[in-house]
């Protein structure tokens, strides 16, 4: 390909299913290179098998992009709506004697199968229509329109990842492009659009590396522009197995709703088969002047939630306090049923964001452990509060609320208050501050207690300890 050809690359889903983690790294790696080279990345909605499309999936597939921050440029484009221009090419093709009509009934067909399974042949169309006068065929009757493909020599697959791939042409037979019903192939379909839309590089998973020696026959014939291609291994799950969704195989708005940030999920997806040396934080920014194809790996990638959730708690760490309060609350919004915070709730969540963020690694865990900044009163004890909080404790708690705060209201000032009254009844410090925790949160975890009783402040925390005081 020209050096001075402007890269045109597109990510070409079925609607059939949910955009699955691979197909989010295929979509990656082609925005990632369209915008390292200054090209273009298109989308195109393969929706031809019209019986497993439908809109929920077409949704599902632009919700997942946009959420992972993947615009593309310009509309998408829907295959189905190009039938016509399809059939057109199938029959040129036809006109100019690089296809040809075959009559064959299913029961012929069968019957042809039936013996190369018994003889242990190759299942392959036999080419009984190949040659045949077109006046032998029966009147009126159905047929398909099927490419003349070469039957000698071998064709090649050159592949930027996976290096140069050989198919023997007589076991790629006469593929069909266009079925009785006049509907194109997705064969067909996918080199004529791939052609119309000017793309020059097509980066997609190693399960279409086999099309890709029939695609280019009828690339070649037509004489159009052959693209670059590379073929992804595919992901496997930790085990090395073939991913599958005991492994996490999730659609990618699942991985949204387990609260982890686009940002971190880019960087996750980028190093699952490319790297760049040993770096494992990739922001988006290095990624987009990195990104080459040359470093994608030929070996299968693994999924690793240990890593996915050590980068997420990385960059949720490295957020402003009042950014990571405001995905705290988008992400609660989405929920069913969607939640909204308060003014209050959003300033307790911002003040009290330094403590939080260290110890959670999704926006999930956030939320859970910010919980009782979002309503006031009392709280409901968990298992693990009820145990902190038996009558020595309370009678603790009432004698704390008596006193609490007389010297200011600040973490500073309420924890020499609290250690001073241990050391005066020659306990440890944490036989007060549990029990203070348990009562302010409902939880045996938080954040430093001090800091929380600073973010709820002096009426709302005593409001909130007088209630579990003997």
């Amino acid at each position: 390909m020209p050096q001075n050809v402007t890269p045109v690359l597109r990510f070409a889903p079925s609607p059939t299913g949910y955009l699955h983690i691979g197909g989010a790294r295929t979509a990656l790696f082609n925005w990632l290179f369209a915008r390292h080279s200054g090209g273009k990345f298109l989308l195109r909605i393969e929706d031809t098998d019209r019986e497993r499309s439908t809109p929920e999936a077409v949704a599902a597939i632009l919700s997942g992009l946009t959420w992972l921050g993947l615009q593309w440029d310009g509309e998408p484009i829907f295959q189905f709506t190009r039938a016509s221009r399809h059939r057109e090419i199938a029959e040129q093709l036809l006109a100019d004697g690089n296809a040809y009509r075959c009559y064959a009934t299913a029961a012929e067909l069968e019957e042809m199968r039936a013996k190369q399974r018994a003889e242990g042949d190759p299942i392959r169309y036999d080419g009984r229509w190949r040659n045949r006068n077109p006046s032998m065929a029966p009147t009126d009757a159905p047929f398909v329109i099927r490419l003349r493909a070469p039957q000698a020599g071998e064709t090649i697959v050159h592949d930027v990842v996976q290096g140069d791939v050989r198919f023997a042409n007589e076991q790629l037979d006469d593929m069909v492009l266009l079925r009785s019903d006049g509907t194109p192939t997705y064969m067909l379909a996918v080199v004529v659009d791939d052609f119309d839309m000017g793309v020059t590089h097509i980066i997609r998973g190693d399960d279409h590396l086999n099309n890709a020696a029939r695609q280019l026959q009828i690339i070649r014939v037509m004489g159009w522009p052959e693209p670059v291609y590379g073929h992804l291994p595919l992901i496997h799950g930790p085990d090395g197995a073939k991913l599958s969704k005991r492994h996490g195989a999730l659609a990618v708005d699942a991985y949204r709703d387990l609260g982890y940030l686009p940002d971190a999920m880019r960087n996750y997806l980028v190093r699952l088969g490319w790297s760049h040396g040993d770096d494992e934080f990739i922001p988006t920014e290095r990624a987009i002047e990195w990104f080459d194809l040359s470093n994608i790996g030929r070996s299968p990638a693994r999924l690793d939630f240990k890593k996915l959730d050590n980068l997420n708690a990385r960059y949720m760490r490295g957020m402003d306090d009042i950014a990571l309060a405001a995905e705290v609350g988008k992400f609660l919004a989405q929920t069913v049923p969607p939640r909204f915070l308060s003014d209050v709730a959003k300033k307790r969540l911002v003040d009290a964001m330094p403590g939080l963020k260290e110890r959670a690694k999704t926006l999930l865990e956030l939320s859970q452990a910010a919980e009782f900044l979002f309503s006031d009163g009392p709280r409901s004890l968990d298992a693990g509060a009820e145990k902190l909080l038996p009558p020595d404790a309370r009678l603790l708690l009432g004698e704390l609320v008596a006193i609490l705060g007389e010297n200011g209201w600040t973490a500073a000032a309420l924890e020499t208050q609290v250690r001073a009254v241990a050391e005066t009844k020659g306990l440890k410090l944490g036989q007060l501050a549990q029990p203070l925790r348990a009562a302010l949160t409902g939880k045996a975890a938080s954040p430093p207690v001090f800091d929380m009783l600073a973010v709820l402040g002096r009426e709302e925390s005593l409001l909130r300890l007088r209630a579990f005081t003997a």
